[in-house]
């Protein structure tokens, strides 16, 4: 089996890429939390303990779980690789004076590798500069800590880069706090022994933004995609033409959401639990406009046909089997929405018919036991309050194949 592959969302889970909340949650402040995309600041020990008993469970599955910034450190081979990746670094972190670039380089180039990749996710403060001096008028009138930002968002491994079959995408986000997360992937997919030259269906120099969160990998012939706040439509038709010339994949189902932060992925509102199951969020169970995506019979060229259908509809079609959907929340408005919005829609499948939920949305974890799904509740006081489920937090780098 390939260093990646990943051919559905509820094939066994064998190996998955999570990232250990670090000092970059320390690095919140009230001041600052709109614009790195928190709505709250989560507690960094209780997140990291949450996280820890997360990561436990999956190890109790027989899953192997690898850590995003071990992975990165390991990419890091040797003194070229390292200054190539604090040139681009510091360049994307937007630092223009060249005495700061050079205090920058010069302190991360005395870290280690691991530990060097720890400072740039937590993010470099004024006070971590030896001498640090005010160079501009922005820096004399803007109370700001930081010279480079802090990536709080990092624990949610789903976004910045995704695994279709035995290839990678690496994503643009589309807010740009975000951006420079899929720097790792790069490092990780060029540089890494066993990761290295995977192929690519989309690279994070492209022009338009796409996050995983976004993407379902039902099987070896069908994907679902969002069209959402994050993901342009543009980027789903650059991506269809990609894999349809490299893999054998048939439809691409492009389902268009409300551009709205609540509903800010698919994964938020729709995850698979069972072969034949879906939880979903309640706003959803009607019609949509829905996107079949084919091959076009001229190379390079896309068919495209418009529908209004249930995703009910559009999923036993296209899965060839009867699907059942689980409201996220039951029939209750209220609780539809509160269970959604911590994450309820959110579950991460680890085998058919075996999903990790957060233990909060007690409604939705009953009403999946009650349709024969074993549910493993995990604490999330602090995880929640990122605006991400158990699916966010994981990438998944093996599943074994499911026969569909």
């Amino acid at each position: 089996m390939q260093p990646i592959h990943v051919y559905s969302e509820v094939g066994k889970l064998k190996k998955v890429l999570v990232h250990r909340p670090g000092k970059e949650l320390e690095n919140l402040t009230p001041k600052w939390l709109k614009e790195l995309l928190f709505d709250d600041i989560p507690w960094l020990e209780k997140a990291q303990e949450e996280h820890d008993h997360f990561c436990d469970i999956l190890r109790s599955h027989d899953v192997e779980v690898v850590m995003l910034e071990d992975l990165v450190a390991e990419s890091i081979l040797n003194k070229d690789v390292k200054r190539k990746f604090l040139d681009q670094f510091i360049h994307e972190a937007n630092v223009s004076h060249p005495g700061t670039k050079k205090k920058i380089y010069d302190y991360l180039m005395t870290l280690s590798p691991k530990e060097m990749i720890l400072k740039t996710m937590a993010g470099i403060t004024k006070d971590d500069l030896p001498n640090y001096q005010k160079r501009s008028l922005r820096d004399h009138i803007r109370d700001y800590p930081f010279i480079t930002d802090p990536m709080p968002n990092l624990y949610f491994t789903r976004d910045p880069f995704s695994h279709i079959f035995n290839g990678v995408t690496l994503n643009r986000m589309y807010k740009r706090t975000r951006r420079r997360e899929t720097i790792y992937g790069e490092y990780i997919y060029t540089y890494h022994p066993l990761y290295k030259n995977q192929e690519r269906f989309y690279e994070r120099t492209d022009s338009h933004s796409i996050e995983g969160g976004d993407i379902l990998v039902l099987n070896e012939r069908v994907i679902a995609i969002g069209i959402s706040e994050r993901t342009d439509p543009d980027a789903i038709e650059s991506i269809a033409k990609t894999l349809f010339r490299d893999t054998d994949l048939e439809v691409i189902l492009a389902i268009d959401l409300p551009k709205r932060r609540s509903f800010m992925h698919l994964d938020t509102v729709l995850t698979q639990v069972d072969h034949d199951k879906f939880l979903i969020h309640g706003d959803f169970l009607g019609k949509m406009n829905c996107y079949e995506i084919y091959a076009g019979s001229k190379k390079g060229t896309l068919r495209m046909y418009e529908k209004q259908y249930s995703i009910k509809r559009l999923f036993s079609y296209h899965l060839r089997r009867k699907i059942t959907l689980i409201p996220c929340g039951g029939d209750s408005e209220i609780a539809s929405d509160r269970e959604q919005w911590n994450d309820g829609a959110n579950a991460l499948a680890i085998s058919p018919g075996v999903v990790i939920v957060y233990e909060r949305n007690i409604i939705t974890n009953q009403l999946l036991k009650e349709q024969g799904i074993q549910t493993i509740a995990i604490p999330s006081s602090e995880l929640s309050r990122g605006r991400g489920g158990p699916r966010c937090m994981t990438m998944p780098l093996v599943r074994e194949d499911i026969d569909i």
